[in-house]
């Protein structure tokens, strides 16, 4: 079985994590790779890293929706800025629609005729799908840690989301201005940012999420704080949801942004309970341009097409 596989956005850093996936993955076969900036470069020439690999040669191209559609893929990736993937899905659903979308923008997450591609909460739904939203990376870390406990959860559960300034993207800002980060940290988005509501829906109940910028490059934590009700025991619950899952590692400390900067998995830390109350504390670390992104979609495109999940992908010895 060979997927042939396109990328719209492969500029950007979840596009360069991508490609670097693929290039690896045995079913799969790139293509084209979109960019304006690098329109008319071969990938190898572009980044050291693929010149070794099979899309070393391939060249980078400026496609706009008509052009795409006009290069039917079994699998398209769309790496764009939020609110620019709607003319692409037009022209695929015109002239492909049995080609399967993977969007990694925010654009089709609640929209549902779109799987919503978080494997480890909603396998099912992503088999054989058609149309992709592949999770935030902030919301992919605060579900993992407030969705197997929905049942407990009593009034709002309190997210703080700590990331790299990769997550900010490659358009300059303060928010991935190193000098600006520099011994400094920028909190953003104080109120209704656009996970509170993505978190809220998948873990199916109500969110504050506030998140902050931090001064490393990738990776992030998410620190999930609130009251539980009932008799059951929440460490239990987590054990079970995720004993069987590989790209899910349990831990008892705290979760750390660096133990998984580069890592395919998620760190979530078994719930510390306040010693009086009915307060918890977890917290979950990812790689927001892998599990976060890249690697989550790669997951997802394996799954749709029935391949072995893992497959092109690589768990990592756990560290520490």
């Amino acid at each position: 079985m060979t997927v042939s596989v396109g990328i719209i956005g492969a500029r950007g850093y979840v596009g360069r994590e991508l490609l670097r996936l693929l290039a690896g993955h045995p079913e799969v076969e790139v293509v084209y790779a979109s960019s304006r900036e690098w329109a008319g470069q071969a990938l190898g020439k572009v980044y050291t890293e693929f010149a070794a690999t099979p899309i070393s040669d391939l060249v980078c191209e400026a496609l706009g929706p008509e052009e795409m559609a006009a290069r039917p893929v079994d699998v398209a990736f769309l790496g764009l800025p939020n609110g620019k993937a709607a003319p692409f899905v037009a022209a695929i659903e015109e002239t492909s629609p049995q080609t399967c979308l993977i969007d990694l923008s925010a654009d089709y997450r609640a929209d549902p005729a779109w799987a919503y591609g978080l494997p480890e909460l909603g396998r099912t739904a992503i088999v054989g799908a058609k149309r992709i939203a592949n999770p935030g990376c902030y919301a992919t870390a605060a579900q993992l840690a407030i969705a197997p406990l929905a049942s407990l959860w009593q009034g709002p559960v309190t997210v703080t989301g700590l990331s790299g300034w990769s997550g900010a993207g490659t358009t300059p800002s303060r928010k991935n201005d190193p000098e600006a980060l520099r011994d400094n940290a920028i909190p953003y988005g104080l109120v209704d940012h656009g996970h509170e509501a993505e978190i809220a829906h998948g873990a199916k109940t109500a969110v504050h999420f506030t998140p902050v910028v931090m001064p490393f490059f990738r990776g992030l934590v998410a620190l999930v704080s609130g009251r539980i009700v009932g008799h059951a025991d929440p460490g239990k619950l987590i054990e079970e949801a995720y004993e069987k899952e590989p790209f899910i590692r349990l831990i008892a400390a705290p979760a750390e942004p660096a133990a998984v900067a580069g890592s395919l998995r998620a760190d979530l830390s078994l719930p510390v309970c306040a010693a009086e109350g009915d307060r918890i504390v977890l917290s979950c670390a990812l790689d927001n341009l892998l599990k976060g992104a890249a690697s989550q979609a790669v997951q997802n495109l394996n799954v749709s097409l029935g391949l072995p999940e893992g497959l092109g992908l690589s768990v990592p010895p756990p560290s520490g």
